[in-house]
């Protein structure tokens, strides 16, 4: 069984650290883990990680965030994948740091990269990972927040971030999205002094 797992980010060394690029840093944690590596592919880089049976393949995205939704309708046409084994992974302002969810399908919350999706795919039935990133800025600045780089603090929290999510994907590929919602869904953890 094959799945399409996306990651949602722009590509250029300008964004790397970026809050928009948390599907990106998913991606690359998994990556180096499977000790596998991307291959500059149309339309977006992918790798292709092999867990239980299952052939997962990657994908980064190289259309820019908001036109997304062109290179995963490639990936799944290419794979001759439905939406129901795709895995979408975004940043989502609307969740503090650190805070991890994942749903079924749903809306596209207000990200762009998310309703371009929807768009090309004609649906929102896909699973999703939503990545908190905050909403910490000035009225007018959202375009500066999520383009602005993660701070020492929130770039050392990407591992484990990135650990959780992997661990529900790979649930969702082999026992469902119920489970892997039980893995992903949680807030994030608070300093104990």
């Amino acid at each position: 069984m094959n799945f399409l797992v996306a990651g949602l980010g722009n590509i250029g060394p300008e964004y790397e650290n970026t809050r928009h690029n948390m599907g990106f840093m998913v991606l690359d944690a998994w990556a180096k883990a499977s000790d596998t590596f991307f291959t500059v592919g149309k339309l977006g880089s992918t790798a292709q990680v092999k867990w239980r049976g299952r052939t997962i393949t990657l994908l980064k995205p190289s259309t820019y965030m908001n036109l997304s939704g062109k290179a995963v309708r490639y990936w799944l046409n290419e794979l001759h994948l439905g939406p129901e084994r795709l895995v979408v992974i975004s940043d989502d302002l609307n969740l503090p740091f650190g805070t991890t969810r994942m749903r079924r399908n749903g809306s596209d919350g207000g990200h762009n990269g998310l309703k371009n999706i929807n768009e090309m795919l004609g649906t929102s039935e896909y699973a999703r990972v939503r990545l908190g990133i905050g909403n910490d800025y000035a009225k007018g600045q959202q375009i500066d927040f999520v383009l602005s780089s993660l701070s020492p603090e929130e770039l050392q929290a990407i591992p484990e971030l990135a650990a959780k999510v992997i661990s529900g994907i790979q649930t969702f590929c082999f026992e469902g999205i119920d489970k892997a919602m039980n893995i992903v869904n949680s807030a994030p953890k608070k300093d104990e002094k």
